[in-house]
């Protein structure tokens, strides 16, 4: 276990020898536990254990493993003993509500052997709660200020469910309820408060490189030799890819944040050369991932350029991305959805020879549609977007997923064709933060 088992000094004995004593510690170890049939069932997600993970990972706590139970009673008494072989503290969510479907109180009393007793904080509490309402406090509800005998209350500022914190064999089990606000606040103010003051913990941090434009097995060998270089340094590399970006996180603990941060960060400005053109960001662990549409934006206003779009397959999805980042009106001037081929030879003057010649994905007609949305938008940069999104209306030269992204800066156009594959939504996803790294390669002056 990576928790300390030290001794109150009163249970030691001195005989005349000059004892040094030294106190050691591995990271402590954390289970997860969600209870609730409604996870099982996929009828709402997981969210809780997400942020608890994160949370326990910003004090130096590792999370070596989260397991979600029905509302069994076999099922739980099994996944606590099971939890409690490998973590040092058990963090446990759900099941604490007032009906009888909700048993997880009945069998934290099953497993450290004890009864339900009335706490009348808890039962302050939950009358005060409903007062507040103007209602009435039912039977049920007050048997919410029943909690095992023995177990420290967790009182609940923000619903009627108190949380539990026990012990058994060296291993701490904390229940919480699955309200995620409820739960949040009780972590917060109480749980990770507590936990630092009990235990001696590590720091653990994590630095993100986002990168955007490359596969994750062709970042892998490019990385590979640095990578190699990571294990000496005690740091270790995960690949995290979702469709159109790469996230490659670095980790590290020990005992001087400093020196471990400073570690890390100079690991990073040693992966720099190698893949500097695909990096569009970093991600600081517990803070939201910084996304593209931001980025562009924030580039935008710094340099007080004007934005306008021409989206055929991605139907106006990159202007969605645009608008949904606040103040976006100061630097976005709008955007034409020209589905069809009139539309765009219509609003943005694409000669019909084009679509004769090329078709309306291909190079000629996002370049002249890119050129065009400068004039009719007075903006300074554009995007341009036409493709075969899918599942049909591929050909052997042009298959689903093929989609050519023009981006402009003034008189300089840079356009390039990519094959995303043969998922609809996904193809739409990746062409619109394709062409929002282009627009930001093509400000700085960064090669494609």
């Amino acid at each position: 276990m990576g928790n300390i088992k030290q001794l109150p000094i009163s249970s030691c004995k001195f005989v005349g020898l000059n004892i040094k004593i030294i106190y050691t510690f591995n990271v402590m170890k954390a289970e997860l536990l969600t209870i609730g049939n409604e996870i099982l069932i996929g009828q709402i997600t997981n969210t809780n254990s997400v942020w608890l993970a994160q949370e326990l990972n910003l004090i130096g706590v590792e999370v070596i493993q989260i397991t979600s139970i029905g509302d069994d009673r076999k099922a739980i008494l099994q996944a606590f003993s099971d939890a409690q072989q490998r973590a040092d503290i058990v963090l446990i969510t759900g099941g604490l509500g007032p009906t009888k479907d909700d048993i997880t109180k009945q069998v934290f009393c099953e497993f450290f052997e004890t009864n339900l007793i009335l706490n009348n904080e808890v039962l302050l509490d939950v009358t005060d709660f409903f007062a507040k309402r103007n209602k009435t406090v039912s039977d049920i509800n007050k048997k919410q200020a029943e909690v095992p005998n023995g177990c420290f209350v967790i009182r609940n500022k923000n619903g009627t469910a108190p949380g539990m914190w026990m012990e058994k064999g060296g291993t701490v089990f904390v229940s919480m309820p699955g309200v995620p606000y409820e739960m949040k606040a009780m972590v917060s103010h109480d749980i990770i408060p507590e936990i630092k003051k009990r235990y001696k913990l590590p720091f653990i941090y994590h630095k993100t490189v986002l990168t955007q434009g490359i596969g994750e097995s062709v970042l892998a060998e490019i990385v590979s030799d640095w990578e190699d270089n990571l294990a000496s340094q005690n740091i270790s590399l995960a690949y995290l890819p979702s469709p159109g970006v790469v996230r490659l996180r670095l980790s590290a603990q020990g005992d001087d944040e400093t020196a471990l941060k400073n570690k890390v960060e100079n690991e990073v400005k040693n992966v720099l050369p190698l893949i500097q053109k695909y990096i569009y960001g970093y991600e600081e662990y517990g803070k939201e991932q910084p996304k593209l549409e931001n980025i562009v934006g924030e580039l935008l206003l710094e340099k007080k350029l004007k934005l306008a779009l021409a989206e055929s397959c991605t139907g106006g999805y990159i202007s969605h991305l645009i608008t949904s980042v606040a103040g976006s009106s100061a630097y976005y001037n709008g955007c034409i959805v020209p589905y069809h081929n009139e539309f765009k030879h219509q609003l943005l003057q694409v000669n019909q020879s084009i679509f004769e010649k090329y078709g309306a994905v291909s190079q000629a007609c996002v370049e002249a549609m890119a050129a065009e949305l400068l004039s009719v938008f007075k903006a300074d940069v554009s995007i341009a977007v036409s493709g075969i999104a899918g599942p049909s209306g591929g050909t052997p030269d042009k298959p689903v997923g093929t989609v050519w992204i023009a981006v402009a800066y003034h008189q300089n156009i840079v356009s390039k064709q990519f094959i995303f594959g043969d998922n609809r939504q996904r193809n739409i996803h990746m062409s619109a933060i394709t062409a929002l790294n282009m627009l930001r390669k093509l400000i700085l002056n960064i090669e494609q």
